[in-house]
């Protein structure tokens, strides 16, 4: 088993759910899939649109879970629950309705074409590196602790509501 950290994110409501009720959802099909132990979730946060500012806020969570999936089934699995909140991508760092991004698989570096771990501009994103640290707060990213990496992050622009 290696220990995931999975990005969940959204910023529309569709025939489905809101963005809330759309993470809550991926959190419930990752405890119910045989190929995730221990599943945490983070609290969720509020935060102003990353890239493109010319749409709603987005509502945030991390979550971590131990899995027996190598990393390219894990994308797959998370795309598929993009897919089953009825995702559509409009514009690059545009609305959605339900993002699951990797962003860290155990303590590997990967570099695929469908794929890169670390999650590229993780240290730039505080709606998901203050949540990462709610989850563990002695995380370590490539043998540095997250909480030494993340000093110059701040909770700027981002509300915790739960």
């Amino acid at each position: 088993m290696t220990t995931c950290f999975i990005g969940l994110g959204g910023n529309i409501t569709n025939e489905l759910g809101t963005p809330t009720e759309h993470i809550i959802n991926a959190v419930q099909a990752f405890k119910q899939s045989p190929h995730f132990t221990d599943v945490k979730m983070s609290s969720l946060y509020q935060s102003k649109a990353f890239g493109i500012t010319d749409q709603p806020d987005f509502i945030n969570a991390v979550l971590s879970a131990n899995t027996s999936l190598p990393p390219l089934e894990l994308l797959d699995f998370c795309q598929g629950l993009e897919q089953t909140a009825k995702r559509v991508r409009l514009r690059h760092w545009g609305e959605r309705s339900l993002d699951v991004d990797i962003l860290l698989y155990g303590d590997k570096r990967i570099h695929h074409e469908r794929l890169t771990v670390p999650h590229q501009g993780l240290f730039e994103r505080n709606f998901v590196l203050i949540p990462m640290l709610e989850i563990d707060e002695c995380l370590l990213i490539n043998g540095q602790k997250l909480a030494d990496l993340n000093e110059s992050n701040s909770w700027q622009g981002l509300n915790k509501l739960t």
